[in-house]
């Protein structure tokens, strides 16, 4: 244990925290596996993000996606999709992809929810109801943190790699559900900058508001009553999540190498940072407030590794 110790406090001293700034989280966690488990995972995501950051970015630029552009879309995540099966037009990468997903194991069923998200992203504006954005979350979040827990779990011999030694979905779903909540309080008005909206229309009326409310608070309109009230359900909801969290890892770390029991230990305490800094009462909800600094970052990572065993 005394070695994996002094490699794991290089590995925490080789990190950048001042350069990671794109999904930082995923990628300091990651940092303490494997050379070849991290470029399974940045394969894996950068798979994920070709499709995700397509239809973001239009979002980004256009309020509506046309009936036309919908069918545009929908063929290219069909494409998308064609390409982990080795269908359609043949590329390095795709090579690169199908011989990770064999390699490592990885079950094409996070991909596949992966893809559904995105088709409800195309074809929907919004969500009618807090129901709606968890079954959504499935995808969007539980899909792609399960190819993490996978990754992590994955129990290594001369033989090769086999499955980890528990379910991989019932064990991502809390933290990537609770991580998920903690993400759109964080990017509210980042969000709203880019035509996104991830509050629940549900919700928005059962506090007084519209959806035009939102969007004039994130550009600096007064925060209201029935706004605090909003993010403290949210809030609240995160912090059920939180707690299923922590029951889950109880179980399933002592199953982990230390290595890999870290990761998950880390991507977990950053999400909490993020919640600890959320003030339903006083917050003004700004990317500055909610965002803790890379040096911030780094204190507590460094926590971690000396709370580990």
């Amino acid at each position: 244990m005394k070695g994996d110790k002094e490699q794991i406090y290089r590995i925490f001293e080789s990190i950048d925290f001042e350069k990671i700034t794109e999904h930082p989280n995923i990628l300091i966690a990651a940092n303490f596996w494997d050379s070849e488990r991290y470029k399974a995972a940045c394969t894996c995501y950068r798979f994920m993000r070709a499709i995700d950051d397509l239809i973001d970015n239009y979002k980004s630029e256009n309020k509506e996606i046309s009936e036309s552009e919908k069918l545009r879309f929908n063929a290219d995540i069909e494409k998308w999709l064609a390409m982990l099966f080795g269908r359609g037009e043949s590329s390095e990468f795709q090579t690169g992809l199908i011989e990770t997903v064999e390699h490592f194991r990885i079950p094409y069923w996070p991909l596949e929810a992966f893809a559904r998200s995105m088709y409800y992203d195309v074809n929907n504006d919004g969500f009618a109801s807090v129901k709606t954005f968890i079954e959504y979350s499935q995808g969007a979040s539980v899909a792609p943190a399960s190819i993490f827990v996978h990754l992590a779990g994955l129990q290594e011999s001369e033989h090769g790699y086999s499955d980890p030694p528990f379910d991989v979905r019932s064990t991502a779903t809390p933290c990537a559900v609770f991580s998920y909540l903690v993400h759109i309080i964080r990017d509210f008005r980042k969000d709203q900058y880019n035509n996104l909206s991830y509050f629940a229309d549900d919700v928005i009326a059962r506090n007084g508001l519209t959806r035009t409310d939102l969007h004039n608070i994130a550009y600096d309109a007064p925060i209201t009553p029935g706004f605090r009230e909003m993010i403290r359900e949210y809030y609240l909801l995160a912090d059920e999540y939180r707690i299923k969290t922590m029951e889950v890892m109880e179980k399933v770390c002592p199953l982990l190498h230390p290595r890999y029991r870290l990761s998950l230990e880390i991507i977990f305490e950053l999400y909490l940072m993020v919640f600890e800094r959320i003030d339903p009462d006083n917050g003004t909800f700004t990317t500055e407030e909610l965002n803790p600094s890379p040096a911030e970052i780094k204190e507590r990572v460094l926590g971690v590794i000396e709370k580990s065993e």
